[in-house]
């Protein structure tokens, strides 16, 4: 017979034994999941606790909630020249601001300077993305709760634009497009448009008024009327709030010697006339490039309307005071005064105290002879008039800035 039993000798078994088909675990495994567990948990709970008390937990969570009595702006191209300007101006109003700039044309010291005079919770952020990027656009539309847009990112450079028309398109008029989407799909209503004079072409009648036909002859002109055009269009079946403003030449800087314009090396050579005088006045450039002498004005030079920054985000936030919905307002952002470029570089003069030398060229492509607005109705309706006219004073609060900043933002970054 064969013996079943286990001998006295053989150790007994510490494994959970079966019966009927079940298997039940030994008491100090259970103990030790049990354990895991509330060490898991334990550690979570913490996790949130510091979360919350963190400063950008509750950053984040301000962004992303409407809440009565603030009005939160997204603002695109905010790290530029007139975004940033733009931003400060906001700021100091107690609007909550959202910047998203690529930093392309844009100095993300601008950003740092806005930072530290805003550090409160829920006042600024910064949000680094491109709005060719339609997933990327609507990701930030979907984490944060804006109550309106102020589309200020674009390339800008009429000449620039000649040389490679397809950035234009793609980056005014196609990212103007995914915002729109974006706006749509997340019931933002209220639109801001930064547009430009350059919409207008040339006209064979001075002062430009609002009704004044729109025939551009660069590629950045009718880059902004067709993004102009898709706004409108767009807006005859929504009840979209949209303000577009058409300014001319932006000049000056923060008063308050806070930010400046500041491009980026490479693009100097398309820049505006007021940063070639400073780089002059500086001995960054030998001197000053005076681009066609045969136009049929006074001097033979171009004459052009030169607002002051300060002058433009004023009448920007004052479009977005006066935005109602379904309504659509254009206006002409402008001195109503024409100048010649040999006047404002002698002004530049005067204000640099420089002696710049001054080089007389050929026409530059797509430039037109004279531009100058009729503000009579952004004066009328928004009750905004520019106050900052003085050619000569703007031009010496920019060179402060410029001065103090020989290398622009490279300090702040």
């Amino acid at each position: 017979m064969l013996n079943f039993a286990r001998g006295r000798s053989q150790p007994r078994s510490t494994r959970s034994m079966p019966l009927s088909g079940m298997e039940y675990p030994d008491p100090k495994r259970k103990s030790n999941f049990v354990g895991k567990i509330l060490m898991a948990a334990t550690l979570t709970a913490l996790c949130i606790i510091m979360l919350k008390q963190s400063p950008n937990f509750n950053t984040l969570s301000r962004f992303s909630e409407h809440e009565e009595g603030v009005t939160h702006v997204l603002v695109t191209g905010g790290a530029g020249y007139i975004g940033s300007h733009a931003a400060l101006r906001l700021l100091k109003e107690s609007y909550r601001v959202t910047i998203v700039d690529n930093l392309s044309r844009g100095n993300i010291g601008a950003v740092k300077v806005l930072q530290k005079l805003f550090p409160e919770p829920g006042q600024l952020q910064f949000v680094y993305a491109d709005l060719g990027d339609a997933k990327a656009v609507n990701k930030i539309f979907s984490e944060n709760a804006f109550d309106a847009v102020m589309h200020f990112a674009a390339v800008a450079y009429v000449g620039e634009s000649t040389l490679d028309p397809l950035k234009y398109y793609h980056n005014i008029t196609s990212n103007t497009l995914v915002i729109l989407e974006s706006m749509a799909a997340h019931d933002v209503r209220t639109l801001i448009y930064s547009s430009t004079c350059a919409t207008y072409g040339e006209p064979e009648k001075m002062p430009i008024t609002e009704e004044t036909p729109q025939v551009p002859i660069n590629p950045y002109g009718k880059a902004k009327k067709m993004a102009e055009d898709i706004i409108l269009d767009y807006s005859k079946n929504s009840d979209m709030a949209v303000m577009i403003l058409r300014y001319f030449n932006v000049i000056g800087s923060d008063p308050e010697g806070r930010l400046g314009e500041a491009p980026k090396p490479e693009l100097r050579e398309h820049g505006r006339i007021s940063g070639a005088c400073f780089d002059a006045a500086h001995g960054v450039i030998p001197g000053l490039k005076v681009k066609g002498t045969d136009y049929k004005t006074h001097d033979g030079t171009c004459i052009r309307d030169y607002i002051d920054v300060t002058d433009l985000v004023d009448a920007h936030v004052k479009a977005l005071k006066k935005a109602k919905p379904g309504e659509v307002g254009i206006y002409n952002v402008g001195t109503g005064r024409g100048r010649s470029v040999k006047e404002f570089v002698e002004a530049c003069k005067k204000a640099t105290g420089v002696e710049i030398k001054v080089d007389y060229l050929p026409r530059r492509p797509g430039d037109y002879a004279e531009v100058f607005s009729d503000p009579t109705k952004i004066r009328r309706e928004l009750n905004w008039t520019a106050q900052l006219t003085d050619l000569q004073d703007s031009l010496q609060i920019a060179w402060r800035w410029q001065k103090a900043h020989c290398d622009g933002y490279a300090a702040a970054s």
